[in-house]
């Protein structure tokens, strides 16, 4: 039976490959405001930089340091036996394939969106799905036993490519901090920017903190609200209004959920404004998208701010 997501990701986790890594934390001068805010019901956490450092501090598609595409791109085609069934030019096979990817990755960004103003979410399957079909055309075999169909393949292909293009880790205290609101209680769920495989990469990141319980016994799985299964992206209002209609729907009102997240102008400041309330967390100077004077900015000033994770304990005032 072919490998899940989850399962795929913890088989590569256990063979003997070479991974980018973030950088190394960089602390910011900060003092954090973490006095209990009442009446919180339920907790959202933005994903990469907040509970996962990445390099770059959000997802990425492309680099503009051409080593990083280069080295991502020669690793996907090694692993998945790709070169015979591409086409023969001059040059390695990854430059072969870059424009490929690339007009690909375009043609994904380029995609409309139902409301106005709503920022369209690339699917990174579907780009490697469109490569997956023009290798098709010239023979290209895979074990299917391993990797399941072709969008089971193209979600496997993405996964191991952006592992290969974004070093990836979880932030300090991240397991720590979402097992108190679980056990604590609160419902919990993700309002982030993510692919098919953003939840199998945090929990395999998770994990290596510490005993890692069942997905679903640390979120909710009704409150789960990812960019790629909507086809946008933040700051998309679309997004957060999916999110708070899940939550409604279980009897949990804007104002009694807190939304946690590094990036203020583009995250916390559409939750906000929504009736959400938010929490800025400061951790690390790489991760964090916000500049001092929008924190003066009654209208957009997070209500919370935190300097690590587990400080989430304090403002939910869990014991």
């Amino acid at each position: 039976m072919p490998k899940s997501l989850l399962e795929y990701a913890a088989w590569l986790a256990n063979r003997d490959l070479i991974w980018p890594k973030p950088p190394k934390i960089e602390p910011v001068k900060a003092k954090p405001f973490i006095k209990p805010l009442p009446g919180i019901r339920a907790v959202t956490w933005s994903i990469y930089g907040t509970l996962l450092r990445i390099s770059g501090g959000v997802l990425e598609f492309d680099s503009t340091e051409g080593i990083q595409i280069q080295i991502a791109l020669e690793k996907t085609i090694d692993e998945f036996n790709m070169w015979n069934s591409m086409t023969r030019k001059p040059g390695a096979p990854w430059e072969t394939m870059l424009p490929k990817y690339r007009r690909f990755l375009e043609e994904r960004r380029m995609v409309g969106t139902e409301r106005k103003g709503d920022v369209p979410e690339v699917d990174s399957a579907e780009v490697w799905l469109r490569v997956i079909s023009g290798l098709l055309q010239k023979e290209y075999d895979y074990d299917q036993l391993l990797y399941g169909d072709l969008d089971d393949l193209a979600e496997k292909i993405a996964l191991f490519f952006h592992a290969n293009l974004q070093g990836v880790e979880a932030s300090p205290h991240a397991l720590q901090a979402v097992q108190s609101v679980s056990q604590a209680g609160i419902a919990q769920g993700v309002l982030a920017d993510g692919q098919w495989f953003t939840l199998a990469q945090m929990l395999q990141a998770l994990g290596a903190q510490g005993t890692l319980p069942p997905l679903w016994d640390l979120f909710d799985s009704e409150c789960m609200t990812l960019s790629c299964e909507e086809g946008v992206r933040k700051p998309s209002k679309t997004l957060y209004e999916t999110s708070l209609k899940r939550f409604a729907g279980k009897g949990i009102p804007p104002g009694a959920i807190l939304h946690v997240g590094t990036r203020l102008k583009d995250d916390l400041a559409i939750a906000k404004e929504f009736g959400m309330r938010t929490a800025l967390y400061t951790g690390d100077r790489l991760m964090l998208k916000a500049e001092p004077v929008d924190l003066k900015n009654p209208d957009i000033k997070p209500d919370r701010l935190l300097t690590d994770l587990d400080q989430i304990r304090d403002v939910l005032g869990i014991v």
